[in-house]
């Protein structure tokens, strides 16, 4: 009986770090993607600012 019990602690401890990684990883991508859009953005504005001139 023991042995399930630690069983499933470790398993639910497990699933709780893994939400919380995935959590952290995500956001760390987005805002990577955002900046990466935006760098994206500026360097169009850029090249059209300066092939206009």
């Amino acid at each position: 009986m023991m042995d399930n019990w630690i069983y499933y602690v470790a398993a639910l401890a497990l699933i709780i770090l893994a939400a919380w990684v995935i959590k952290k990883v995500a956001g760390c991508l987005l805002k990577t993607l955002v900046f990466l859009v935006a760098l994206a953005a500026l360097c169009a504005g850029y090249w059209f600012w300066v092939s206009a001139s």
